[in-house]
C-alpha cells in the first residue's frame, strides 16, 4: 500500500470514528452559539482531544482531515498538525476556509500561535475584509499574549494600532476577538493592563458603537478586584524571586 493510500485509510478511519461519537442532538446547541452547522457532527471537545492525545503528532493525517471539509476534523487537525511545519502557505491556505468562530479560535489558539510565522500574519490578517480572516488576526494577539510567556511588553504595544484601526468594525465575531486581544494582553502583568485601558479608552473617544462596546467590555474586565489582586500578587512573587541571592 502506497503512503498516500494509506493515509486516505486512516484519515477514514478517524473520520468513522467521529462519526461513532457524534451527538446531533448536540448541533442545534452548538448553532445557537453561532457555530456554523455546515459539516457539524456534535463531537464534544473533550472527545476531540481525547482522540488527538491518542493519535498524537500527525501532520500528514491533520492535512487529509482539514480537507474532508467536516467541522470537528478540521478542529481535530489543528490538534494533531505539526506547528514546525506549519508554514504561512499552509496558514494561508486553512485560515481562507474559516466558516465558524470556534474552529478559527482552535486552530490560532492550538496551532497558528505555536507556527514561526505566528506574529508576521497578523498585521495582515486584521486588515482583511473576510470576517473570520480578520477574527483569526486579533484571536492571535490574544492565544500570542497567553502562550509566548518569554514576549516583551513592547511586542503587545505594537499590535494596539491594528486594533485602534479596526475598531469600527460592528460584526460580532471581529469586535469579540478585538476584545479578547485586548483583555488577554492586559492579563499579562500590571503595566500592561494600564497600557491596555488607555488604548480602551482611546478606543472609546472613537463613538462608533463598537467601539463603544469593545472599550466598555476590555475594561470592565481589566478594572475587576479579580484581574487586580492576581497580578499584584503575580509581580509580588516575581519581585521576592529577583530578591533571592544567587537567583
Amino acid at each position: 500500500m502506497s503512503e498516500g493510500a494509506k493515509g486516505s485509510k486512516e484519515c477514514e478511519e478517524v473520520l468513522e470514528e467521529l462519526r461513532r461519537s457524534a451527538d446531533p442532538g448536540s448541533v442545534a446547541g452548538m448553532a445557537r452559539f453561532g457555530i456554523s452547522v455546515d459539516g457539524t457532527m456534535g463531537v464534544s471537545m473533550p472527545a476531540l482531544k481525547g482522540m488527538a492525545k491518542r493519535l498524537g503528532k500527525n501532520h500528514e493525517l491533520a492535512l487529509k482531515l482539514w480537507g474532508s471539509g467536516v467541522h470537528e476534523a478540521k478542529i481535530l487537525a489543528a490538534l494533531i498538525a505539526d506547528p514546525k511545519r506549519t508554514d504561512r502557505s499552509m496558514m494561508e491556505g486553512w485560515v481562507r476556509d474559516f466558516d465558524s468562530w470556534d474552529v478559527c479560535d482552535q486552530v490560532c489558539s492550538y496551532l497558528f500561535s505555536k507556527a514561526e510565522p505566528a506574529y508576521e500574519v497578523i498585521p495582515d490578517w486584521t486588515s482583511r475584509e473576510l470576517e473570520f480572516v480578520k477574527r483569526a488576526g486579533f484571536v492571535m494577539m490574544a492565544a500570542l499574549a497567553v502562550h509566548d510567556k518569554k514576549a516583551e511588553d513592547e511586542v503587545f504595544l505594537g499590535f494596539f494600532p491594528l486594533i485602534e484601526r479596526q475598531a469600527g468594525d460592528g460584526r460580532n465575531y471581529v469586535k469579540k476577538a478585538a476584545s479578547w486581544a485586548i483583555r488577554q494582553m492586559g492579563k499579562r502583568n500590571l503595566n500592561l493592563r494600564k497600557e491596555c485601558i488607555a488604548l480602551s479608552e482611546r478606543i472609546r473617544l472613537q463613538g462608533t458603537p463598537s467601539a463603544r462596546w469593545i472599550a466598555s467590555d476590555a475594561i470592565r474586565e481589566l478594572s475587576s478586584e479579580k484581574v487586580i489582586s492576581r497580578l499584584e500578587d503575580k509581580e509580588s512573587r516575581a519581585s521576592k524571586r529577583r530578591r533571592v541571592p544567587g537567583r
